[in-house]
């Protein structure tokens, strides 16, 4: 993430807005003992469709520690930020106590919020018992003394087994957790209570669970989606207390879902283009823009909303695995203009060079020797004429 830090009572936030700002904005708030990183994976899966808001909440990760004690405090973070941002009707989606930060966010600021996407949350989490115990704790032996306990709550049994990297990752970002910034949020979530906020928020709400959530079961999400007035709830198979990162892809496709049917949305036509855009780069879809025909122009209109619009546009793949599997297809079946189109528009979709050489041995062997051959010529005289350009560029701004 990039670090932007923007001065709230006592600190400052770290912060990344990222997009196009003619999208629909997705905003992120993230739980005890974890930060903005927990989004990573949602975001690519969801950067062809929206522009996204991640933050570190007060006390975690790059954003400092002073005050937090109070849920009030964490919501007044949120707002300051949005409106610092000139923020206006964004779906904010929290999970856990970040949760419950957008809840009061939508409570307190409703101009601000166009939808709601609750994960692993509730009106309440634990007890006051509970979260004295959990302060009491940290508070005499560190983070690391209760570790164990919450990463078992926070994961499915199967994750850290089939996942050890990314669980030591995961359980390294809580164990660098601020201690004093995790024991006054402890001390937020042990003081608050949405619940009669929950019951009067009157936005469209999607509550999201994991079958295996230790921390918020999907008893507890479920009944806070049946306090919330015309909420839906969904369950996500195989997934513990963090989705975002055990199933980013069934999350991305909840999210996807829940904002295209909610209100009003762009059409495909419009999504299509702006997808088309940024891969293929404006002066490229200027330039076939300005060509078009009547002849041609419902074929134009086709591609642009099922290839661009449907496809391209999906939350399952990033714009980077798609380059690849196209430029794999265009090599086999001999699509030279087509083919050399998306080598330069890898320059948009993040594919690398290597990258595209070993796609194009993969063709070698499940597509042909030929085929490969050719695209590889084509590649390369792709590569040289991109490279001659960056060269041009790079000596006019000398």
């Amino acid at each position: 993430m990039n670090i932007n830090a923007l001065p709230v009572r006592g600190g400052y936030l770290n912060y990344q807005l990222e997009g196009s700002e003619y999208r629909p904005l997705v905003v992120f708030s993230n739980s005890l003992g974890t930060d903005a990183r927990i989004w990573s994976s949602v975001v690519e899966l969801l950067s062809n469709q929206y522009r996204f808001l991640r933050y570190d909440m007060r006390g975690h990760g790059l954003s400092t520690c002073e005050g937090g004690t109070s849920l009030q405090e964490h919501v007044d973070d949120l707002i300051h930020l949005l409106d610092e941002l000139s923020v206006s009707q964004a779906y904010l989606c929290g999970l856990s106590f970040g949760g419950m930060v957008v809840q009061g966010v939508a409570s307190r600021r409703p101009d601000l919020v166009k939808g709601l996407i609750l994960c692993a949350t509730a009106p309440r989490i634990g007890t006051p018992e509970m979260w004295n115990q959990r302060i009491d704790e940290v508070s005499k032996q560190g983070i690391a003394s209760i570790q164990d306990a919450v990463l078992e709550r926070w994961f499915s049994y199967d994750y850290p087994l089939h996942n050890p990297a990314q669980f030591a990752i995961w359980k390294n970002m809580l164990s660098h957790t601020p201690t004093e910034g995790y024991i006054n949020t402890c001390a937020a979530l042990r003081d608050a209570d949405n619940s009669e906020i929950c019951s009067r928020l009157s936005l469209s709400t999607l509550c999201i669970a994991g079958d295996q959530d230790g921390a918020t079961p999907p008893s507890v999400v479920e009944s806070m989606a049946q306090l919330i007035p015309d909420a839906r709830y969904e369950l996500i198979p195989g997934s513990g207390h963090l989705p975002c990162i055990e199933q980013p892809a069934a999350l991305a496709t909840l999210v996807d879902r829940f904002i295209a049917s909610h209100g009003k949305h762009e059409c495909r036509f419009e999504r299509g283009m702006s997808v088309r855009r940024s891969v293929l780069g404006s002066a490229h879809v200027d330039r076939a823009e300005a060509n078009k025909t009547s002849f041609d122009e419902p074929f134009q209109t086709f591609i642009t909303e099922s290839a661009w619009g449907s496809v391209w546009s999906r939350p399952g793949l990033s714009k980077r695995d798609r380059s690849l599997i196209t430029i794999a297809m265009m090599a086999v079946l001999g699509h030279e203009d087509e083919l050399a189109m998306h080598i330069r528009a890898t320059a948009n979709t993040g594919a690398t060079m290597f990258e595209v050489r070993e796609v194009l041995l993969q063709v070698a062997i499940y597509g042909g020797a030929p085929a490969s051959n050719n695209a590889m010529k084509i590649a390369k005289q792709e590569y040289a004429k991109m490279a001659e350009v960056a060269a041009i560029k790079q000596e006019q701004g000398k």
